[in-house]
């Protein structure tokens, strides 16, 4: 099989013979059936019941998962409606516990072994990272940290920020950080909503071969806000600097009982346009849910060393960070995963021992692009952050190994989870996610907002999740949390998703819904438009968008190209461009203009923006159109801004 014979929906994958009885999602059927007397023939019958008993399935998570809890809850769901669903109410637990007691992990084997481009490897044992976490907490005590105070990390994927996350969850304070790239602008559009105390912060970072200085920023946070009392500074950049090590203290180790909806953390919206949402996360939400599509869907265990390419700015981290409350080990990385070249990432598997290693869509189709064949033992791959195309699944099997799980995940910094992805139980099929996630009601809904099977609909979530948000900080009467998700389904969760979900309960995300190209009445995602440009080997990066265009029923649709360096885009590439267009998929899928751009604008986390270009383009001056912070490369923004001009 070649790369370029796989179709969407060729099974690449199938799991074992035996995977009821040697996966922990089969050894959860095993105890349900013993526990509860439940028997499910397949994971569609599993699937089914987790979403209709809601009370039956999040029950279930809680004890086969033993929750630490100072107090049991007197129900699970004492109010169903969302939005405002309670959960396990009169429950008091501590996210931190949990994670700490870290089942199957001795107290001397490694819990977190952290790589970085900026210092040697540091290892952490279990016994090392609880102790550690016990001196971080006396220390934001003896600082007058407590209950419902925030804490704010601008620092890196390092053990001290994990370890300062866990301190400050410990004390039943609320934790947000963010990743050092970020400019100061977008730190303190985000922070100061939120009014942290305490500030701890790297003096810098390197970044492949380069340094990168971080002290002007961090003056600029502390002056900007001034509910920051305390400024603590990790010597990175110059191991011999800053004041980490004073931040011990050496009182015992104890863990504040929360009810489950206290806030644990607070994470943002990528902040295009505006400022970024803050999104607060519960302690007894992110625990249940991490437990449950940790250990049922990604089969993460004791055995296991646990990678996701991520910052601190991305949820991701949140995801990973709770691997050790399902046993597992996690593997830090902090630097420029293309430097010396994209074997980077690749060479860490061997070094880490890294068993599960999640990335980006965008990683493994670029390493595709390459011709990387990295070809490691592992037991999963893990995808997310764009729709991954299906000779990205193809390449996988192909060059990295044939006998793991690859689970394409797609949810949110919203639900800080994915509510789609895979299953040990489940067959992997190439451009196909395997499943909607148990517990996890999603739907597809047509323009008349009925729930539809085989057809491109809005995703939807119709019964509520444990992990969805508390509600977003300083709006105490929930508007803006109703008008983010529930302003066009009263009592549906929208998430801004098209999605087709098929017979058998396989999905494909095909881009966001706000982001929607409609030609002539027909709704076209974005992600098969990109699957196809970026096939080409002279496509480096591609973005598509719809204008609509007065008495013209299909309007406009543009799209602009980042090329191989020395390449053009001339009639001939054009022409090749518009016939893979049309082959591949339809007509309409043609473009009516193709633009050459140096760079497109994405995200800090990588993810590509349309709908500011599209904003730009309608006339929306640039800094209206996208919060310039929160994107990596704000002058991306320029050409287009150029463009607008001269189309008038």
């Amino acid at each position: 099989m070649t790369t370029g014979e796989v179709t969407s929906g060729t099974v690449l994958w199938e799991p074992a013979a035996d995977a009821r009885r040697n996966t922990r999602i089969g050894r959860y059927l095993a105890w349900l059936e013993g526990e509860r007397g439940l028997s499910f023939a397949d994971y569609p019958a599993l699937w089914e019941w987790s979403v209709t008993d809601l009370p039956g399935f999040w029950q279930s998570i809680w004890d086969y998962f033993g929750v630490v809890a100072h107090e049991q809850p007197t129900a699970v769901l004492g109010d169903a409606g969302m939005p405002g669903a309670t959960w396990f109410p009169g429950a008091t637990l501590n996210y931190a516990e949990n994670v700490l007691r870290m089942p199957g992990r001795g107290d001397d084997e490694p819990v977190v072994l952290a790589y970085s481009q900026s210092r040697e490897p540091v290892h952490l044992t279990a016994r090392q990272l609880r102790d550690q976490v016990r001196r971080v907490r006396a220390g934001l005590v003896a600082r007058g940290v407590g209950r419902g105070d925030r804490v704010a990390a601008y620092a890196p994927n390092i053990p001290e920020t994990y370890v300062l996350m866990l301190a400050t969850a410990s004390l039943g304070a609320i934790f947000s950080s963010c990743a050092p790239e970020f400019g100061a602008r977008s730190v303190i559009d985000r922070w100061s909503q939120i009014e942290p105390k305490v500030l701890v912060a790297t003096d810098g970072y390197r970044y492949g071969n380069k340094d990168i200085d971080r002290r002007e920023e961090i003056s600029a946070i502390k002056a900007a806000i001034p509910s920051i009392e305390h400024v603590i500074t990790i010597g990175y950049l110059d191991p011999e600097g800053g004041d980490w090590r004073e931040l011990g203290g050496d009182e015992p180790m104890a863990f504040e009982p929360v009810p489950f909806d206290h806030p644990l953390y607070v994470l943002y919206s990528s902040g295009t346009t505006g400022l970024p949402k803050p999104i607060v996360h519960g302690h007894g939400g992110i625990l249940l849910e991490h437990l449950k599509v940790l250990a049922l869907h990604h089969d993460l265990g004791p055995e296991d060393r646990f990678f996701w390419f991520t910052t601190t700015g991305w949820m991701m981290w949140n995801y990973l960070a709770s691997g050790p409350a399902v046993g597992a080990s996690i593997v830090l990385f902090d630097g420029n995963p293309g430097w010396p070249d994209l074997n980077a990432l690749w060479d860490l598997v061997d070094a880490a021992g890294i068993t599960y290693f999640g990335t980006s869509a965008p990683f493994l189709m670029a390493c595709r692009k390459a011709g990387i064949i990295p070809r490691k033992q592992l037991k999963g791959v893990g995808s997310t952050g764009a729709p991954l195309p299906p000779e990205g699944y193809a390449w996988v099997y192909e060059a990295v190994g044939r006998d793991l799980q690859l689970l394409s995940l797609s949810g949110g910094t919203d639900v800080c989870t994915g509510f789609v992805g895979g299953s040990p139980l489940l067959p992997v099929r190439a451009g196909v996610i395997a499943c909607r996630i148990l517990g996890a009601r999603v739907e597809a809904f047509d323009s008349g907002g009925k729930p539809v099977i085989g057809e491109l609909g809005e995703l939807v979530i119709t019964a509520p999740m444990p992990s969805m948000p508390v509600g977003f900080w300083n709006d105490p009467d929930g508007t803006r949390f109703r008008e983010a998700y529930f302003d066009v389904y009263p009592g549906v969760w929208r998430h801004g998703d098209w999605i087709t979900i098929g017979e058998d309960g396989t999905c494909v995300i095909t881009g966001r819904s706000d982001a929607t190209l409609n030609r002539g009445g027909v709704r076209l995602g974005t992600a098969e438009f990109y699957s196809v440009v970026e096939s080409l080997p002279e496509v480096v990066d591609s973005l598509v968008i719809h204008l609509d265009k007065p008495g013209d029923p299909n309007g406009e649709l543009l799209l602009f190209v980042v090329l191989t360096e020395g390449t053009e885009l001339d009639d001939a590439l054009r022409g090749r461009i518009a016939r893979e267009l049309r082959g591949a998929l339809s007509p309409r899928h043609v473009p009516d203009v193709a633009y050459q751009v140096r760079a497109l604008p994405r995200t800090l986390s990588g993810k590509k923006l349309e709908v500011p270009v599209k904003r730009i383009l309608t006339g929306t001056p640039v800094e209206s159109a996208a919060a310039t912070g929160a994107l990596a490369n704000p002058e991306s923004l320029t050409a287009f801004a150029d463009l607008a001009r001269r189309r008038g």
